[in-house]
């Protein structure tokens, strides 16, 4: 064995406790971190971009790298980063992930690890926590774009079997035309297309009701008729980005019965307020939705790299990612068998964490986050719309709050832009700018599971303490 490798071999029991230790002081200051390092500490120090020939073992490693760049990291996982909907990670979450990363298991199917019986166990926690039906099977992917792509794969497999055609073994070109239907879909979704071979142009945007993000499914109706026998994906959004605007499913739903279609649901983050009996019916109807995206590593607050994928179509689904290899089980169709239900074939034990979550806090815990960021941001939205400052530009329908300044002249956009800089530098809370009805805007996404009332009067400071003298 290498020398270094022997060394750390031996020395396991300290690196571990030194990275505890710098986990412990990490959390200890977490509230009192910048959300936004300065742009100066985010860069690597001279010579870090090269391979060293020879290593310096894994405790000189960690300390190089805490005492260089412990100051370029953020807050993101604190109470105040309201920037891209990022949730922080429950002290069971981040147990389990310490413990993924030891274990280091390939969460498939394999005989040899319990890993998928614990991801079966999870995603049916899951649906009971949300309310979806025993139709719907589940699995881990990386992320909510991955999620929207394997809805939408499988959506593209779907419209192949009402023609006759097997897409994934004779191809996309089999099928042909294809059209893509939303109001506000996101740009992960957008992306999947892109990898999927359907292609972004094939996206046809429908007009939003008049002040909202919702699709007109009046709109809708028209288009579908006008396109009848086109195969189609409609992209539905459960919680758009800058005002979490649910679709009206039910409707959708009806216009499914007419107009033969595959529903997508991109739940990503607000499909979590169905855990809470006040929000659930803003949800209602998803549960016959062909396709879900729910994200992990947002509202259910689990380390990044956790998204989950639904659909009711388990054998679809199979066909699209079954993995075939002499040394390798073959496909059978059954909701546990993710090497031929996920694109990757090696998969992290990302399960691990949100069973862990589910089991530690339950039903009580995740609806007490949901309803509590609910209610801050509603409190922050309140306070804005009261201040000569600031303004909203919606409606805080959950709990993201869009704003803008308050300037009546001059370059809105540039404003915005200096006032976001200077709140960055100031370090105390992350907001995100954005564009709403063609109009320069600022989001604040409260997802965090340590957030409290003590954390929106800071950011309200903040807010006023980063205004130009002028505005």
């Amino acid at each position: 064995m290498h020398p270094g490798l022997q060394q750390d071999l031996e020395q396991f029991p300290q690196i571990l406790e030194r990275t505890r230790q710098i986990a412990e002081n990490f959390l200890a200051g977490l509230k009192q971190r910048p959300v936004c390092p300065p742009l100066e500490r985010q860069q690597l120090q001279p010579g870090d971009e090269q391979l060293a020939q020879s290593g310096t073992g894994a405790l000189a490693a960690l300390d190089d790298f805490w005492r260089h760049y412990e100051a370029g990291i953020s807050a993101s996982a604190g109470p105040r980063y309201f920037g891209f909907v990022t949730g922080g990670a429950t002290p069971a979450a981040v147990a389990a992930d310490w413990l993924v990363s030891v274990i280091d298991q390939n969460s498939q199917l394999s005989h040899d690890t319990i890993a998928a019986a614990i991801e079966l166990a999870t995603i049916e926690q899951l649906k009971s926590l949300l309310g979806l039906p025993e139709t719907h099977s589940g699995s881990f992917v990386s992320g909510a774009t991955m999620a929207n792509f394997a809805g939408l794969a499988i959506g593209r497999q779907w419209l192949g079997q009402q023609r006759g055609i097997d897409v994934a073994q004779q191809g996309l070109a089999a099928l042909g035309e294809i059209q893509v239907l939303a109001a506000n879909p996101h740009a992960s979704s957008i992306k999947a297309l892109s990898m999927l071979g359907i292609g972004r142009h094939a996206l046809k945007t429908i007009a939003s009701l008049p002040h909202s993000e919702a699709i007109d499914t009046q709109a809708l109706e028209r288009h579908l008729a006008a396109s009848a026998g086109v195969p189609t994906l409609v992209l539905a959004s459960a919680g758009t980005v800058n005002t979490v605007t649910f679709d009206d499913l039910p409707r959708l739903l009806a216009l499914r019965e007419r107009y033969p279609f595959w529903l997508h649901v991109d739940a990503a983050f607000g499909g979590v307020a169905a855990c809470s009996p006040r929000y659930a019916p803003l949800l209602a109807g998803w549960q016959q939705a062909d396709s879900i995206t729910v994200d992990a590593h947002k509202w259910l607050n689990v380390p990044y790299d956790s998204a989950i994928q639904f659909t009711r179509h388990l054998a679809l689904q199979m066909q699209v990612f079954q993995n075939h290899s002499a040394y390798l089980e073959a496909p059978t169709l059954r909701p546990d068998n993710y090497l031929h239900l996920t694109p990757e074939n090696s998969r992290r034990f990302r399960a691990l964490p949100l069973w862990l979550a589910l089991k530690a806090y339950g039903r009580d815990g995740m609806r007490d986050i949901v309803e509590r960021n609910v209610r801050l941001a509603r409190l922050l939205g309140a306070e804005l719309a009261a201040s000569d400052d600031f303004r909203l530009l919606a409606p805080v329908n959950l709990n993201v709050v869009c704003f803008a300044l308050n300037q009546t002249a001059g370059d809105a956009a540039a404003a915005r832009d200096r006032f976001i800089a200077r709140l960055d530098a100031h370090g105390v809370v992350r907001c995100t700018p954005t564009l709403y009805n063609g109009q320069p805007g600022i989001r604040a996404a409260l997802v965090n599971w340590m957030t409290e009332e003590e954390d929106i009067r800071q950011t309200l400071a903040s807010l006023h303490h980063c205004l130009p003298e002028q505005i």
